[in-house]
């Protein structure tokens, strides 16, 4: 346990560092489910890459760094907590009012007990890889996500886990 709390709290560090220079933070919640019924509660902060690249009249891509804490809430095991970071890439397509997007990021996320019902992941650390579209409007974004964690086989057994979630960010 005390090995996690480390890898935790220089996971933290580390985000911490890669965000002080971004402006202004976005938040965001996600609710969603595993294949083995387990619920994930994710909270998260995103800060914007601030440029946009192949700019065009359908769109644009651009991105922004995700550090989340989630708490993975299962039936067989106890509870389990992650923290992660991930830059994303988006492709917003153009609008006036609604803007829709599809994402993908891979990053790393640390998790406090190598089991979720019945995967045994080996490692805390696991690499994130994620897909996902919504829509934006105003100040805000909703969509669907699709988020796989597994270690890429550093360690075996390798069973990996992926969670599907609905979420909302709001920007400042």
């Amino acid at each position: 346990m005390k090995k996690s709390i480390t890898l935790v709290a220089a996971a933290i560090a580390a985000w911490g560092s890669v965000c002080s220079s971004a402006q202004a933070a976005d938040l965001s919640f996600s609710i969603g489910q595993t294949s083995d019924s387990t619920t994930t509660y994710r909270f998260g902060a995103q800060f914007d890459f601030d440029r946009s690249w192949l700019q065009s009249d359908v769109g644009r891509l651009t991105g922004y760094w995700d550090g989340a804490y989630t708490y993975w809430d299962g039936d067989e095991t106890s509870s389990n907590h992650s923290v992660s970071l991930a830059p994303v890439f988006v492709y917003e397509f153009a609008g006036e009012n609604v803007r829709p997007y599809v994402e993908a990021g891979i990053g790393i996320a640390f998790f406090s007990s190598t089991e979720i019902e019945n995967n045994d992941l080996s490692t805390s650390f696991q690499f994130e890889d994620r897909i996902g579209a919504g829509v934006r409007f105003a100040n805000q974004e909703v969509g669907i996500r699709a988020i796989h964690y597994s270690n890429a086989g550093i360690k075996n057994p390798n069973d990996g886990v992926e969670s599907y979630a609905l979420h909302y960010r709001l920007s400042f």
